[in-house]
């Protein structure tokens, strides 16, 4: 329903929102789906490359345990606060098949209502105003919005082609440090595609313990790599449960973003107090969904494999089409996102512009990843092998490259 008009009084009186509403970050990607919607208004035949969400259904192993939940009276009751041990138990069984990594469910897990609500809620969880949360640039924009809603502040580390997109600490200064309690890390990485190694995590652990700052790991891509590398968890490194936690979401890994389940795994404190957090916003999720989610992680997983092969098929099938029209790039080692600069003379949003009005392809604009972001364009391979390529001859078609 439209909004305007109406009335923003009672009687005499103005509505005034509260201070943390006027302080939100501008949601970027607000604006680029309405570029996208209004070409389409006028008939176009848009191909939408700009945004992240999975083109593919659920697998039907998965679907088919929430349609035979959905009649268990018990899960028409409020579920457990903090969801139900079973769910955990998956999470746990999960991380050790894959990463070998011991979780305890009990303590070590928290269920989540899709990744990105964790990611905010963290840093409503350990920051104050006047503390400082380090985040990378470019990086998701939902970790600004935590960070704006407890009233701390953000310090970006910037993340270079040169350094393979992983933060330097040593370029962080004293005064910063001082201040700093969270810092955000987030690979395979959105939006450059980049992935960490061993050896950058084994530095984390070490900056986290010198400077007591928690790390939030971001692993919401962590099923996709490419090249015949499996991306590497935070929590497989001696010393990272002291650290902090990882987020890790089904929305990627098995094709189920609308049913919002994810999960913080780690550090046994701040599991707790991501989950007193919880108590007082929810009642857990629906239990036909917890256990179809519990499906999802203990049962058949070449669902997983099947799907990182689409992404990784696609990924060549757009290469391939950059290469024919001149448009240099690195292939990314993970995620389903492709970082690409733009052509001399073109900023991150005019050149997105450009191609939507004269190409009808949206692109995201790396500028709204943060001020690092400007020079290039998020590419999500989110659509079939002949859409990817369409979209890359229709840009060549423009004569930029």
């Amino acid at each position: 329903m439209e909004c305007e008009g109406m009335e923003t009084q009672i009687g005499q009186h103005a509505i005034k929102p509260a201070e943390r509403m006027t302080g939100l970050p501008t949601q970027f990607f607000a604006k680029l789906v309405a570029k996208a919607n209004a070409q389409m208004a006028k008939g176009r035949d848009v191909i939408n490359l700009g945004q992240g969400n999975p083109d593919q259904p659920t697998p039907p192993h998965i679907v088919a345990k929430l349609q035979k939940a959905a009649t268990n009276p018990l899960y028409h009751r409020y579920p457990p606060f903090s969801g139900f041990p079973f769910l955990k138990e998956a999470v746990a069984k999960r991380y050790k098949e894959d990463y070998n990594v011991d979780v305890d469910p009990a303590t070590e897990v928290a269920i989540l209502f899709g990744g990105k609500t964790g990611l905010v809620e963290i840093s409503q969880c350990l920051l104050n105003p006047g503390d400082v949360c380090l985040v990378p640039d470019p990086g998701y924009p939902d970790y600004w919005s935590g960070v704006a809603l407890a009233g701390a502040e953000m310090r970006f580390m910037p993340l270079t082609a040169d350094r393979n997109y992983l933060p330097d600490y040593s370029a962080i200064d004293e005064e910063t440090l001082k201040r700093a309690k969270l810092m955000f890390m987030n690979y395979p990485n959105n939006p450059t595609g980049a992935v960490a190694t061993s050896a950058f995590y084994e530095e984390t652990v070490a900056f986290a313990r010198q400077s007591g700052v928690v790390v939030a790991s971001d692993f919401a891509y962590g099923a996709i790599g490419f090249d015949s590398k499996r991306p590497i968890s935070f929590l497989q490194t001696p010393g990272a449960k002291e650290v902090g936690v990882e987020f890790y979401t089904l929305s990627k890994s098995y094709n189920m973003a609308g049913w919002r389940v994810g999960f913080a795994i780690g550090n046994p404190q701040i599991v707790s107090l991501i989950n007193l957090i919880q108590d007082h916003y929810y009642c857990s999720l629906f239990g036909g969904i917890q256990e179809a989610a519990a499906e999802a992680l203990t049962g058949p997983q070449q669902c997983v494999a099947d799907l990182n092969a689409t992404y990784e098929s696609r990924r060549e099938a757009l290469f391939g089409a950059l290469e024919r029209i001149g448009w240099k790039a690195e292939r990314p080692g993970g995620s389903f996102f492709c970082w690409l600069p733009v052509p001399e003379g073109h900023t991150s949003e005019s050149f997105a512009d450009l191609v939507l009005q004269e190409a009808d392809v949206v692109v995201a604009p790396g500028v709204g990843f943060g001020t690092n972001g400007e020079g290039y364009v998020r590419l999500g391979l989110l659509t079939s092998e002949a859409r990817l390529i369409e979209a890359v001859e229709r840009i060549g078609k423009l004569g930029l490259f």
